[in-house]
């Protein structure tokens, strides 16, 4: 699994859910709007997609948008590398935003979500015990527009509630039309023999 990168170049990466992958399914759960279909297992792969899945999504890893010179540095200084054998917990939040959201310029949005939301900052204090990469899907024609993934230890998991639920009181949330959230587990044998 690649480590999150603040500036590289795009990756296209699948999200596939059935029966294979290292990562077991506890919850599908919609926060808002319609859900996704339950599966057992969750397969996330830069490579081939499960044919026989019940669903999958894409989305590419860009440069960070949004971001300042500051808040990048804020946010290398605590590297938070996904893959961790001690994050054994995971999320996957796919999010579609309203066609409102996207009418707005650039600098309105990046407004809302760094200096109304707060959601730069918000998120560089869970840093290094939550580690997360954003992947865009937009741009692809895909039915979110990003797949934000989280992963963490057990005993961060009480972090990553506050997280979630500070950022889903802020401004910006109010342009989510679509959130789910999928919970995931992954047993210690499966993470050490990656």
């Amino acid at each position: 699994m690649p480590s999150p990168a603040y500036v590289s170049l795009p990756q296209l990466f699948s999200f596939s859910a059935g029966v294979r992958g290292e990562w077991s399914i506890v919850s599908v759960n919609a926060v808002t709007g319609d859900s996704l279909a339950a599966a057992p297992r969750l397969e996330f792969t830069s490579g081939e997609v499960d044919p026989g899945a019940n669903w999958t999504l894409r989305g590419f890893t860009s440069n960070a948008r949004y971001t300042t010179r500051s808040e990048l540095a804020t946010l290398g200084a605590k590297p938070a590398p996904l893959g961790r054998a001690s994050a054994t917990r995971a999320a996957l939040i796919p999010i579609a935003k309203s066609a409102a959201w996207w009418v707005l310029a650039q600098d309105t949005r990046r407004e809302i979500l760094a200096s109304a939301s707060q959601h730069i900052a918000i998120g560089s204090e869970y840093l290094p015990a939550i580690a997360r990469q954003l992947h865009h899907s937009r741009d692809l024609g895909e039915p979110f527009d990003f797949l934000t993934w989280f992963e963490f230890a057990p005993e961060h998991e009480q972090l990553f509630e506050q997280l979630v639920t500070r950022l889903r009181t802020t401004p910006e949330w109010r342009y989510v039309e679509r959130e789910v959230e999928i919970r995931l587990v992954r047993d210690r044998r499966q993470a050490t023999d990656r």
